[in-house]
């Protein structure tokens, strides 16, 4: 998988309100994740066939694990979904955490 091109954020603001109420990720600590390391990409082809999505796990500076889901617009991050990660998850992340 190629490294993140990209030139910023965008963000559907409905988006960004519904990731903070049902999951309690703000917009910030969601772009946060992807200054950090380490960043685990994958691509999420279930939930679009419209447009390519991928994913990162990833975590903020105060160490809360999270999942984004993302697309890349315009020369742009546009996140879809940012989320706390399951417990699965984070067994997978912790392998690659130094």
């Amino acid at each position: 998988m190629e490294l993140i091109k990209a030139d910023g954020f965008e963000w559907d603001w409905g988006n960004q309100e519904k990731n903070n109420l049902s999951h309690g990720v703000t917009w910030e600590e969601a772009e946060e994740v992807f200054k950090m390391v380490p960043l685990l990409m994958f691509t999420d082809d279930k939930h679009s066939k419209d447009e390519i999505r991928e994913g990162v796990y990833g975590k903020t500076s105060k160490n809360q694990l999270l999942v984004i889901i993302y697309t890349v617009r315009y020369n742009k991050i546009r996140i879809i979904s940012a989320r706390d990660q399951n417990k699965r998850e984070k067994m997978f992340y912790k392998k690659y955490e130094k």
